[in-house]
């Protein structure tokens, strides 16, 4: 969840800078929605809300990437304190709705949101895109976790393309025998060894990239995890046509949950057939 401390501000070309009210007063009839974002899909949904004359939508970022995509509307920048903070700033702000839409792998959030929505009686949603499915040619090897990955890594080549992120790049230092180009948004704070490369970069991607930075590199496996979606899915294609297998690190098992869609547009109908909050 991240500290307690946040910044709020306004998007989509806005930058931190002092807080901002996340007010508790809003017009009449309206209902307020606390997005939790960071993906694309959060910033579909954010727009489509942002244009629903009864919506106040409010987008919630972790703040780990130090220059993230902001969404349309209000965005606030910082953890809550967990759970309980989640739910007392749900009722502080009287927030008639949670639609969580981070990350597929950001587990511990997609659990604090559920408790925080339960507590604070509150009707919560889990937009999720759909992870990748296999296609005819693709070499997957799928692994329940990192710590997996880390293990069956060696068995499968020399030279990897590790796009996992910045957070679990340094499970993977001590393998020995293998040199890694890394991508990541953000770089890590620690000094990295001679056989990481570091190539920082945010998608979408093409095949054709991929293709040349596969080849320039002389990469022979790709570590990625299932995350799904568009923006990212030309490496697969890339591995695909070049014959490479994948190591393909498996989503954390869900929590139960009251409602899942998939898209933003599911998740604004959803939206759409909540009633209006009072004055708040």
């Amino acid at each position: 969840m991240g500290a307690p401390n946040s910044e709020a501000v306004t998007g989509p070309t806005a930058r931190r800078g002092p807080a901002v009210d996340t007010s508790t007063s809003r017009p009449p009839s309206t209902r307020r929605v606390l997005v939790l974002g960071g993906t694309a899909e959060a910033r579909a949904l954010a727009a489509i809300l942002a244009a629903q004359p009864a919506t106040t939508v409010v987008s919630s970022l972790a703040g780990r990437v130090a220059d993230p995509r902001l969404p349309v509307g209000e965005v606030r920048i910082g953890g809550f304190g967990g759970p309980a903070g989640l739910a007392r700033w749900l009722t502080d702000h009287h927030v008639d709705a949670v639609v969580d839409a981070t990350h597929p792998y950001a587990a511990r959030m997609r659990i604090a949101g559920v408790e925080a929505a339960a507590t604070a009686r509150v009707p919560h949603l889990r937009l999720e895109r759909p992870g990748w499915t296999a296609q005819p040619g693709d070499r997957w090897h799928r692994v329940p976790d990192m710590a997996a990955a880390v293990r069956d890594l060696p068995a499968l080549g020399t030279r990897a393309l590790l796009t996992t992120g910045r957070q679990s790049l340094g499970m993977f230092l001590p393998v020995t025998g293998m040199w890694f180009l890394a991508r990541v948004v953000d770089a890590p704070d620690e000094p990295l060894p001679a056989h990481v490369r570091l190539l920082r970069s945010r998608g979408p991607y093409t095949v054709d990239g991929e293709l040349a930075l596969i080849r320039d590199h002389r990469i022979d496996v790709l570590v990625t995890k299932d995350s799904g979606g568009a923006l990212t899915e030309a490496k697969l294609v890339a591995a695909r046509r070049l014959g490479l297998p994948v190591l393909m690190v498996d989503r954390p098992a869900p929590p139960d949950l009251p409602a899942v869609v998939q898209t933003a547009e599911e998740a604004a109908r959803w939206v759409e057939r909540l009633p209006a909050g009072q004055p708040g």
